[in-house]
């Protein structure tokens, strides 16, 4: 059927109705998340800043670090080792790097020298400590003079050390020429006895100490039956048969522990019954290992003592031993001492030279000027010749063979000397004029 026109028209204008009426659609919202509160940025504090390096400071060693000596040697070098980590900080903090140069002179004259020339081309080397052989020291601090570089001997005691009257030389330790009598006295008051047979190493150090030992034995009115000088290392027997020929009360043995050891254990099995009795250089563990029982009850003078008799030194041992996993040597405290000496001028003479790296010689002059300075070992001031104004002498008896109770040896006497007197003819007497 069809549809008229204008019924299908009518049908299609109320579509168009029906849609113009209907309501919107009403939007959902869109949720808007709130702004998010900003997390404040933590600022870091500014780190302080470290002061500009302006260069490197050296500080040197000379002492044998090979050969028969090399414990002492070691031990000298560990001693500076320690107190320049300890104690650079002040003059690190004044904008340089400081660092240990160690070297080794291997106990002999020309070895020392050789090195001498070496370091003292190095610009940045301003001190050197050491030696511990004064034969090795004396013609080494010939050129350290020539160059203004200041050396601090923590166990050097032959009189021309320091007579020779050089602003760069120095020690922390007393002299030969009263470490002798302090042996001749204890032999001829307290041991009583009255007749010595006198050895040396033909050194200078063992010469020098020796014939002072004999001056002074012979001054109290004792007999020097002998007076030998020997470099032998292995076979004493015909210097053993002279000896027994005279029977001396006491030997008296001017050197160091590597030959003496030799000799003592070589006396005692051919049947010497005398006292035995040396200075500083007998003093080392290494002398109980080479001479076993002999060396017990022998005695040695020293400038340097066991670092337990020293009041300050407990913190100093316990330091040591945890470093390099032993017990410090003897002139290890010694060493110690010379170099915060040494570190102590180099900061003041920065200062004094506004910041900058000073001289050589205005570090030599600083340390001559040193003054109370509270070391492990004591207090120690300069003379005008480098010498301790007083210097520490001890008597010490070998209480066992074991190296390892080398520490535990029996403080016999204490005694706090000062040098003699600075003369012309003392600087004579070492060919200075």
């Amino acid at each position: 059927m069809r549809f008229p026109k204008w019924l299908m028209g009518l049908a299609a204008f109320s579509l168009l109705l029906a849609a113009c009426a209907a309501p919107a659609a009403t939007p959902t919202p869109t949720k808007v998340a709130p702004a998010a509160t900003p997390t404040p940025t933590k600022v870091a504090p500014a780190a302080t800043p470290t002061p500009a390096v302006k260069g490197t400071i050296k500080i040197a060693t000379q002492s044998p670090l090979s050969g028969g000596q090399a414990a002492l040697g070691e031990g000298l070098k560990n001693g500076a080792q320690l107190a320049i980590e300890q104690l650079k900080g002040p003059i690190e903090a004044l904008g340089f790097k400081v660092e240990l140069v160690p070297f080794d002179d291997q106990a002999k004259p020309d070895v020392g020298v050789a090195n001498a020339k070496q370091l003292v081309n190095d610009p940045d080397i301003l001190a050197v400590i050491g030696h511990l052989n004064s034969g090795v020291a004396i013609p080494s601090s010939e050129t350290y003079k020539d160059y203004d570089l200041v050396m601090v001997s923590p166990a050097n005691t032959n009189p021309c050390i320091t007579d020779r009257g050089y602003l760069v030389v120095n020690r922390v330790c007393g002299r030969d020429d009263v470490q002798g009598a302090v042996g001749a006295e204890f032999a001829f008051n307290e041991l009583k006895v009255k007749t010595a047979f006198v050895i040396h190493d033909k050194t200078t150090y063992g010469q020098g100490v020796a014939e002072f030992f004999k001056k002074r034995f012979e001054e109290l009115g004792g007999k020097v039956l002998g007076f030998e000088g020997t470099e032998e290392k292995a076979n004493f027997d015909p210097l053993i048969t002279a000896i027994q020929a005279v029977n001396p009360g006491l030997i008296y043995f001017g050197g160091i522990y590597d030959q003496a050891g030799v000799f003592f254990k070589q006396a005692r099995e051919k049947g010497v019954k005398a006292t035995f009795l040396g200075p500083d250089g007998m003093d080392s563990s290494k002398l109980a290992e080479i001479a076993g029982d002999a060396v017990v009850g022998m005695y040695y003078t020293t400038v340097a003592a066991p670092p337990t008799v020293y009041e300050g030194a407990k913190k100093f041992i316990a330091d040591y031993k945890a470093k390099f996993g032993k017990d410090p040597e003897p002139f290890s405290a010694q060493a110690y001492d010379a170099t915060a000496i040494v570190l102590k001028a180099i900061e003041a003479a920065i200062q004094e030279a506004g910041g900058q790296k000073p001289s050589r010689k205005a570090v030599a002059e600083k340390v001559r000027a040193t003054k109370n300075f509270q070391g492990i070992t004591g207090v120690i001031t300069f003379d005008e010749r480098g010498d301790p104004v007083k210097a520490k002498y001890f008597v010490i008896k070998v209480v066992s063979s074991k190296p390892e109770d080398w520490g535990k040896n029996q403080l016999v006497k204490t005694l706090e000397l000062a040098p003699p007197p600075f003369t012309p003819e003392l600087k004579a007497k070492c060919g200075v004029k």
